[in-house]
């Protein structure tokens, strides 16, 4: 495990290095395009939602030339930590877990309650079998209850579980389930909610503190101006700062 830790340690600093040394003033957006409305692939192949705008936005204001990356959630926190992209701006909760291994931006969302998309009123969330995707807080959350996690690479997976009568329901944020639940004639939000993480922000390299400050002052004016608001409001997600 101590090798292990010093390893991804290493990898940070050296990630770190590459950005502070003139790695160029791109910045690598790294997000994983398959959770609406926080990112989600368009029909023209290009990432968009709440955090395409936001991340643009905030880019903009940090003076920052940013690419956007798309990569798989369960192995979105070691490819930040090994180089292949500088930011995680992908729906991603502060947690103390991550915090241990990642940087944190202040929060760009507040905490959103996570909701129960089945396609029963009255599907057995507290003894039954709950899906959630892989590495989330709702996985966290499903594990110490009474209930069985599944879990699941993507989202979509999540839902198709709950469908085909692989598990009783889903566990996820309730801004992504809101328009299933919308669109599915079968399919309901359940009453019952939780609330479970601390808002959004993005994940930084420990070692790239300066980075970090610049997208933390970015964040801060966007809240100052409405900016934020504003964009929360138009993409549904949660409350208002």
């Amino acid at each position: 495990m101590k090798k292990l830790i010093l390893g991804t340690a290493a990898l940070a600093l050296t990630a770190g290095m590459a950005f502070a040394d003139g790695h160029g003033k791109t910045v690598r957006m790294g997000t994983e395009g398959a959770y609406p409305p926080y990112n989600f692939i368009n029909d023209a192949g290009e990432v968009d939602g709440f955090e395409r705008e936001l991340g643009d936005e905030l880019c903009k204001r940090a003076e920052l030339t940013c690419e956007w990356v798309t990569n798989e959630w369960d192995s979105i926190i070691p490819n930040l930590v090994s180089g292949n992209y500088d930011t995680i701006i992908a729906g991603m909760s502060i947690t103390a877990e991550r915090d241990e291994v990642i940087d944190f931006t202040q929060g760009y969302t507040l905490p959103d309650p996570s909701a129960y998309l089945a396609m029963s009123a009255d599907a057995d969330i507290k003894g039954g079998v709950i899906a959630a995707q892989t590495n989330t807080i709702q996985a966290s959350f499903i594990a110490a209850s009474g209930a069985t996690l599944v879990e699941f690479a993507t989202p979509e997976e999540t839902i198709a579980a709950v469908e085909n009568g692989e598990a009783d329901a889903v566990l996820a944020d309730k801004a992504f389930l809101t328009p299933i639940a919308d669109e599915k004639a079968d399919m309901m939000l359940l009453a019952q909610e939780e609330m479970i993480g601390g808002g959004v922000g993005m994940g930084l390299r420990e070692s790239d503190g300066e980075l970090r400050a610049k997208f933390d002052a970015a964040i801060g004016s966007m809240k100052e101006d409405g900016t934020l608001n504003a964009l929360l409001t138009k993409w549904e997600i949660g409350g208002q700062f």
